[in-house]
């Protein structure tokens, strides 16, 4: 294992650190092979990060007048220094001076702590940076103690600080919408467009602008992902970032001296109506601010192929992997059939599930996981009924539902379920039956939301009815897989006992119902937890780092499914990205090639009538499954790309990939929607029980059914042959006659008016692939072999 680097103490006659007495100045010089940070006293006595960059990169660099002290944070009585929207040049931020630092390494990770100290306050922060060996990625929080005589009021404290970044107009930002049915919607803007030249040594002066993007609410991921990037115009850097809040968080990019300043936030006072009153000897600890470093082609700046962002995107992929909770399933990656969208839709009966068990087990599921409505008995609905959780009688007779999760086993399949925790319906008798503290609630009024009360999970009694109802689906039932929901939005939170504003209430809660998931999940270590929130509205690192799925939409439409798909990697490790694969009997090959292809290099969720299907469309699902399951070892390990640059809402062509086996192999997955990128919707999507109206047909089309796929990492090196295979469609499947044969049925790769599905090969010039896809809409998943 590689050592950090060591911790260094100079001298020269700048000052010293913590007083600003004449003397000795200390710097501290710390990191790995990937990242090298230093730190050094400023004009005033204040540490301040001076240099964070990989070994060899030229920047950020800068000296003892680096813009920005280690922390910013602004309390009652001790405001800003400079006012205006940023989140920077506050009043304490600069009176904290360094008292000690202290190195460790543990577990393939290097740590720094800095300890800072204001003395007029008695407070005192503590600066924890970590860093996994080998990436190019920083973790930063701070921990904030009370050491004063009396209680101080926190209103905003930073968890990542960094200036001396390239000036804005030599920046472009980029941001990603988050909004339900249309997840991690990737954008890109100049900075200078928000931060204007304002001529600064004019007016003496830093603009007051400021970028900033908040998020709020017990949807963490609702309106943005909790992310951002910056990249430079005519280079190849990028800084890309995330804030691990599973409440509120915000991050604000300004010019500060000439150049660019990052602040990353969790919940503030401001936007989220968040304070802690610490008294003296109390502890605060922000949530975490990562930050990762990219390096790209020079050739290709910005969000295109080859680029640093893409580069930092594999670093934050790696990271996202050294600090989750261990499981088994990152590895195994089962196929998981659930019964909800565009099939049952929230009305399961044992009626309706055993023929649908069967074909899901026939096409290859490993997991079965039956959604919502299996605890509704009532005949008004279940909406506002939730909470207890116990099997519906009305809807599974014979045997209950304790029949249908037998039949799952018998089919060699993990049975699932559907479960939405943290709600209590208003007519449930759970409701009356927990103390009033142990819900949501402001001014001393329980909230409601849409029919549903909030349970606090800080509350003893609330985690306890949770624990009761897992450990008797999970332990009793012998359930392995639960999909747990949150489909309501509480903003700003809750002011329980001892709350001092609502915002606090809710990063308490939503860090409490973090640690009830950890510690289920220490009870039962086989358990696989799905975590969803109307699809992806909790997208966010913290949760992630818990659980082992992650839904990344609930889109219905195959046509609008491309873009998610591709850009989940953002957001999402491949192996935990759960996108919906929902083939119909009523689409034709094409179609149900298009649904399956757009699963297939993350977590496929198998979805669809499959029951209702005939031999040969059931065989082209078991064909996807089938690849599926020979290249999913592979993706457990494999960093993403975006051979077209982010997808657009609207683009016709996209495409994602995964590099793998130090980039001598790759996978790329493409598709071509047709003009306007879906917007006509795609025909035959059928709900529960509805006819639909017949599969959207393969549309031929002359001109413009190609496009080149720069694959950066396969290209680079003189003298690589490139071997590409197509996986999906494949050329053949494979069914059973009614004596149980196997027969071979032609797949959509040979089936259609146009002869096949597509094709792909390597440029002659060695910059990447060519696809051809004649009709609409289509889809590749390719196999990119490099050898000497």
């Amino acid at each position: 294992m590689e050592r950090g680097r060591p911790l260094t103490d100079t001298s020269d006659a700048v000052g010293v650190a913590g007083a600003g007495r004449a003397g000795a100045r200390r710097t501290i010089a710390w990191g790995h092979r990937a990242l090298e940070v230093g730190l050094a006293a400023g004009p005033d006595g204040d540490l301040r990060l001076v240099r964070l960059a990989r070994p060899g990169d030229p920047g950020p660099t800068s000296g003892a007048d680096a813009p920005l002290p280690l922390v910013e944070l602004t309390a009652l009585g001790h405001g800003s220094g400079w006012s205006g929207p940023r989140f920077t040049g506050t009043a304490l931020g600069p009176r904290l001076r360094h008292r000690s630092h202290t190195t460790g390494e543990h577990d393939g990770w290097t740590r720094l702590t800095v300890e800072l100290h204001d003395p007029a306050t008695g407070l005192t922060a503590f600066v924890e940076l970590s860093s996994p060996l080998g990436l190019p990625v920083l973790r930063s929080r701070v921990r904030l103690r009370n050491d004063g005589p009396g209680p101080l009021v926190v209103q905003s404290v930073s968890s990542l600080l960094l200036g001396a970044l390239p000036p804005p107009a030599r920046l472009d930002v980029h941001r990603a919408r988050n909004d339900w049915l249309a997840e991690c919607r990737w954008y890109a803007q100049p900075l200078s467009d928000t931060v204007a030249d304002i001529s600064v040594d004019v007016h003496q002066h830093d603009s007051r602008a400021a970028l900033s993007l908040t998020g709020r609410g017990s949807w963490s991921s609702g309106g943005h992902l909790p992310m951002g990037a910056l990249t430079e115009r005519d280079g190849a850097r990028a800084w890309l970032w995330q804030v691990e809040s599973p409440a509120g968080w915000r991050w604000d990019v300004g010019e500060r001296d000439h150049g660019t300043y990052l602040a990353l936030n969790g919940p503030t006072d401001a936007e989220h109506q968040w304070r802690v009153r610490l008294a003296p000897g109390d502890e605060f600890t922000t949530v975490p601010g990562v930050l990762a470093l990219g390096s790209g082609s020079s050739s290709r700046p910005g969000s295109g192929p080859g680029s640093g962002l893409d580069d930092a995107f594999g670093a934050l992929t790696s990271y996202r992997r050294a600090v989750r909770r261990p499981h088994a399933d990152h590895a195994a990656l089962p196929v998981v059939f659930n019964d909800y969208m565009n099939t049952l839709m929230g009305d399961p009966t044992t009626r309706k599930l055993l023929p649908l068990i069967d074909a899901a087990a026939s096409a290859g599921s490993e997991y079965f996981c039956i959604d919502s409505g299996w605890y509704d008995d009532s005949t008004r609905g279940w909406w506002d009924s939730v909470g207890e959780w116990l099997p519906s009688s009305r809807r599974f007779p014979d045997g209950g539902i304790h029949a249908v999760l037998d039949r799952i086993r018998e089919r060699g399949m993990v049975p699932g379920l559907w479960l939405e925790p943290e709600v209590v319906g208003v007519r449930s008798p759970v409701a009356s039956e927990l103390p009033p503290e142990a819900f949501f609630q402001r001014d001393g009024v329980r909230l409601v939301e849409q029919g549903r009360h909030q349970l606090d999970l800080r509350h003893p009694a609330a985690r306890a009815h949770l624990d009761r109802t897992v450990d008797r689906i999970v332990g009793d039932w012998g359930v392995g897989y639960l999909k747990l929901d949150y489909n309501i939005l509480v903003d700003p939170g809750t002011c329980g006992p001892g709350d001092l504003s609502p915002g606090a209430g809710l990063l308490g809660h939503a860090q409490a119902y973090l640690g009830w998931l950890t510690g289920v999940l220490a009870r039962h270590p086989t358990l696989v937890v799905e975590n969803c929130a109307s699809g992806g509205m909790r997208m966010d690192g913290a949760t992630l780092a818990v659980a082992q799925l992650q839904s990344t939409s609930d889109q219905q439409d195959p046509l609008r499914c491309p873009p998610i798909a591709a850009a989940a990697p953002t957001a999402v490790p491949p192996e935990q990205g759960a996108v919906w694969a929902y083939p119909q009997p009523t689409f034709d090959d094409d179609l149900i090639a298009f649904t399956l292809g757009g699963a297939l290099l993350g977590r496929v969720h198998l979805s669809g009538h499959l029951d209702r299907m005939s031999a040969h469309q059931l065989a082209l699902v078991r064909a996807a499954v089938a690849v599926y399951k020979t290249i999913r070892g592979d993706l457990s390990e494999a960093l993403p790309f975006w051979p077209l640059g982010l997808p657009g809402w609207t683009d016709e062509w996209t495409a994602v990939g995964m590099r793998v086996r130090g980039d001598r192999t790759a996978y790329v997955s493409v598709w071509r929607r047709g003009g306007g990128g879906g917007e006509e919707g795609a025909e035959g999507v059928e709900g529960a029980d509805s006819g639909g109206r017949g599969g959207r047909g393969g549309r031929e089309d002359s001109g413009g059914s190609g496009v080149l796929l720069p694959v950066e990492c396969l290209a680079a090196g003189a003298g690589r042959e490139v071997t590409v295979e197509i996986l999906h469609p494949s050329p053949r499947s494979t069914s059973l006659d009614s004596a149980g044969s196997a027969v071979s049925v032609a797949s959509a790769a040979s089936a259609g008016s146009a002869g096949s599905v597509g094709s792909a090969v390597w440029d002659e010039g060695g910059r990447g692939v060519r696809v051809m896809l004649p009709r609409t809409p289509g889809v590749l998943l390719i196999r990119l072999t490099a050898t000497p």
